[in-house]
Order: C-alpha cells, then sequence, then structure tokens
C-alpha cells in the first residue's frame, strides 16, 4: 500500500470546510496534562536521533495549544493503563491514535474525530506464507502480535481468527513498539495496526516489514477525556478550526508525506 493512499484514508471523512469555526474560547492559560504512549508513529513517537518525543499529534497539540491559550504537559503511561487512568481523572486529555468506540465512551468522552486511516496488516519484509487475512487464518502456526483491549486486538479476533478472544495465536503485548520488534525477531508473524503507524515503521525499516492484502477496515481517531469534561467542547472547536483553514491537511503532508523515518 502506497504511503499516498495512507493519506488520503487520513483525509477521508469528508469534513466540512466551507464554513469557518466560530471563533475559539481563550481557556486563559489553563493547564492541560495531557498522557500519551510515545509508540505510535507517525502520531506520536520518540525521534532516535535527537530522543525528543514528536509527531503529528504533538504538532496538533502545540497548535491547539496556541489558539485556546492553554499550557500543555505531558506524562507517558502504557497503552492498557490509558483510558482507566483518564477515566479516573488522573489526567486531563489522552492521546495515542484512540479508536473512537461505543463501549469505550462508556469510560470516557471523546473529541470529534481528527483522523481517520485505514487496518492494515504488518509483516516481515520476506514473508512468503501469506499474503491476505484468510491465508494467515488457515496455518496453525502463524502467530499475531497485539495489545489487550485495542482496536488491532479485536480486529484479529473476530475478522482475522475465529473470535475466540483467548485464542494462543495472539501474542499480548504492553506496547505496540513490542509487537513491532516481537515481528522483526521473528517471534511472531503478524501485526495489525493502522495505515499511519504501519507505514511509518515500512518506511523505517530498509525493506525489513511490509504490508500486505487489502485493508480490513476503517478507523477514526479522537482525543480522549474524563466524562463530563468541559475541555471537550473548546477542543473540538479548535479542531474544527485547524480543519476548516487547512492546518490538519499541512499536518497530514508534514507526516504521511515529506517526514522520512530514520533519518
Amino acid at each position: 500500500m502506497k504511503l499516498n493512499s495512507i493519506l488520503a484514508g487520513a483525509m477521508a471523512l469528508g469534513f466540512a470546510t466551507g464554513a469557518m469555526a466560530e471563533a475559539l474560547p481563550d481557556l486563559g492559560g489553563q493547564t492541560v496534562v495531557v498522557v500519551t504512549e510515545n509508540a505510535y508513529p507517525p502520531l506520536q513517537f520518540v525521534d532516535p536521533a535527537s530522543g525528543e518525543a514528536i509527531g503529528w499529534e504533538y504538532d496538533a497539540m502545540a497548535e491547539i495549544a496556541k489558539r485556546l491559550n492553554i499550557t500543555v504537559e505531558y506524562q507517558n503511561i502504557s497503552w492498557d493503563a490509558m483510558i482507566p487512568a483518564v477515566s479516573d481523572g488522573q489526567y486531563d486529555m489522552g492521546m495515542t491514535g484512540i479508536t473512537i468506540r461505543d463501549d469505550r465512551k462508556e469510560k470516557v468522552d471523546f473529541s470529534d474525530a481528527y483522523m481517520r486511516s485505514e487496518m492494515v496488516m504488518l509483516v516481515a519484509g520476506d514473508e512468503s506464507r501469506f499474503s491476505d487475512a484468510a491465508g494467515f487464518a488457515a496455518d496453525p502456526d502463524l502467530l499475531m502480535a497485539a495489545q489487550p483491549g485495542t482496536t488491532p486486538f479485536y480486529v484479529g479476533v473476530y475478522d482475522v481468527l475465529d473470535g475466540d478472544e483467548a485464542n494462543p495465536r495472539i501474542k499480548l503485548f504492553e506496547t505496540f513498539g513490542a509487537t513491532v520488534q516481537a515481528l522483526k525477531a521473528g517471534d511472531v508473524d503478524l501485526v495489525l495496526t493502522d495505515g499511519t503507524a504501519g507505514n511509518g515503521y515500512v518506511e523505517a525499516s530498509d525493506g525489513g516489514l511490509k504490508i500486505v492484502g487489502e485493508a480490513l477496515g476503517t478507523e477514526d481517531f479522537g482525543f480522549i477525556f474524563p466524562i463530563g469534561s468541559e475541555l471537550v467542547t473548546p477542543m473540538n472547536a479548535a479542531i474544527a478550526a485547524m480543519r476548516a483553514d487547512g492546518t490538519l491537511d499541512a499536518l497530514n503532508t508534514k507526516w504521511f508525506l515529506d517526514y522520512k523515518f530514520g533519518e
């Protein structure tokens, strides 16, 4: 799958741009504590060259901070702890390419979607035993890596395998980065991920990884907040303004087309 197709998917929500967003609220320099995983390129990750946390979401939050007059402080946490921690009010907001789902809305509030991406199959660059989901499912010796509770986990269970969430062919890892490392090491044979992260790793792998088969579906990403958070409305207004004036498109171009992983 070409990187341009992922960019197209990210822009495919059909957001309206004809009407400019209303004037944005001024939050008076309020501190907003944002928690993230830093393991989901190009949305957010640690640059191996500089050690700096960078990515699409960091740039978006910097822009939101200017528009809403807030001060952002970042904390790190593992994926499986993120939604419970935000739900409990330990943090004001969470970001890590979080798919908007009804079951999660029972625990946290979501912003409006800022991106749509496709679910793809990430494999070793020399993989020849299967080339699609059916081929993977048909070979009982093949293993999949996933983070528990994530969209890739559920897609793997229900769309690729047999619907058994305890299927031993799914090996669980704490971070997305760890699933990719397991794939590189040959400990597993498949990682399901959205195209944004998958293509980021392919770009950085120098042929060590590739994407096979057709996209398995799409997912919309949003920021998360404790239920009832007063930040949701101003954040949505900022997202709408950035969509209307082309800022989101510019971020997509920067991180999905122009950014060179590993350089």
